[in-house]
């Protein structure tokens, strides 16, 4: 027998990340996610997952400089994207242009190790751009030009409003980049990898695991569970809320996971951001909300919060629109699908599992002309 959804099934090596998920830890190359949320920049993430090591200062600053000198988007992106922004959704135009963008890369292609690491750098230096011009245009807006003074997190609330964001409005953006910069084997990893494995090039398995994380079983699930914040409108009405989602067996998005049987750690830190930022803003009603639905799930199912749960609070405290939510988690695992894909090229086999036939067997060929007079009979 197969295992369904290939649960604990290994499918690859990786240096990456690890995950203990009966007692809810995650590492990024060895380093404890708690002590990299609570003291790291997303920058220093990047250069982590791509090198296998903390950066020096002058190596990080020189990554700094790569990926503020990457941030443009060529012509022909630009002007791809108001037909984009009239006529996709998001991840739609964020598969689209990730795509697009394999037609106009310098590296063309070129698939060595070092034309990939390239490609990468400017994948995770461009989506933040593609995000914010994207929504600027559908929205009616001026397109705001990427600002080399800011550092990746801020630098994207700059593109999306027009506005320099608060400094702790940047850190904690910063700091849900981290949390979800990667996860081990989930669904658009795998996807990255099993594509990067045919050798592929680095934009087919990227834009492969864009596909995969607009599911909402996968990346959709932050705007969901926001969704359903908006629904309860107020603390006091959540237990009455979830209480008849349950009873109707359906989802209360957010809750649960395939790897964690305890609290997922990123929750951890995006609960205290929560309610953090909607003190300082004075608005904790949705945090008070996440809470309270938390409370009752945890009462009638068991079941604990997930990373997407509540990134949908900080998110729309930050601003940033709900149908954004899905690709600012791509945002930030772009660092983590161009590394596992850089991986998956520099000890490469090509991954082809087997399958569990449970179809009929022994059927007998019948000639058409016998097949259409049994079924006019």
């Amino acid at each position: 027998m197969t295992d369904k959804g290939l649960e604990e099934v290994v499918a690859a090596s990786t240096r990456l990340s690890d995950v203990d998920g009966r007692a809810g830890r995650l590492w990024y190359v060895g380093y404890d996610i708690h002590e990299l949320a609570a003291r790291s920049t997303f920058e220093e993430g990047v250069y982590l997952l791509h090198n296998l090591r903390l950066p020096t200062e002058a190596e990080l600053e020189e990554l700094n400089e790569r990926l503020v000198g990457e941030r443009e988007v060529s012509r022909f992106l630009a002007e791809l994207m108001p037909t984009l922004a009239q006529q996709t959704s998001p991840m739609s135009m964020l598969r689209t242009s990730v795509s697009a963008a394999s037609a106009y890369d310098p590296d063309g292609w070129d698939d060595s190790p070092e034309a990939n690491e390239r490609k990468a750098m400017r994948l995770i230096a461009k989506t933040p751009t593609l995000i914010a011009m994207y929504h600027r245009m559908r929205t009616g807006q001026e397109v705001v030009p990427p600002n080399a003074k800011l550092p990746h997190a801020a630098n994207f609330l700059y593109m999306l409003s027009g506005q320099e964001p608060e400094q702790e409005d940047a850190a904690a953006l910063d700091t849900t980049l981290v949390l979800y910069a990667d996860h081990t084997m989930n669904a658009s990893t795998f996807t990255a990898r099993v594509i990067a494995s045919t050798l592929a090039d680095m934009f087919s398995a990227i834009t492969g695991a864009i596909a995969a994380l607009k599911g909402p079983l996968h990346g959709g699930a932050n705007e969901e569970a926001m969704k359903m914040l908006e629904e309860v409108g107020a603390p006091e009405r959540a237990e009455a809320y979830v209480k008849a989602k349950l009873a109707r067996h359906e989802r209360i998005m957010g809750f649960g996971h395939r790897v964690y049987k305890t609290e997922d750690p990123r929750a951890t830190h995006l609960r205290r951001l929560s309610q953090e930022i909607g003190e300082r803003k004075g608005d904790p009603r949705w945090f008070e909300i996440s809470a309270e639905i938390e409370r009752v799930v945890g009462e009638e199912k068991g079941l604990h919060p997930n990373v997407d749960f509540y990134a949908a609070s900080v998110y729309h405290l930050l601003g940033i629109p709900h149908d954004l939510m899905t690709p600012v988690f791509a945002l930030a695992r772009m660092s983590g699908w161009t590394a596992h894909v850089r991986e998956q090229y520099a000890d490469n086999r090509l991954i082809r599992p087997e399958s569990e036939y449970i179809g009929p067997r022994n059927q007998r060929y019948v000639p058409i002309e016998e097949r259409s007079a049994q079924a006019a009979r």
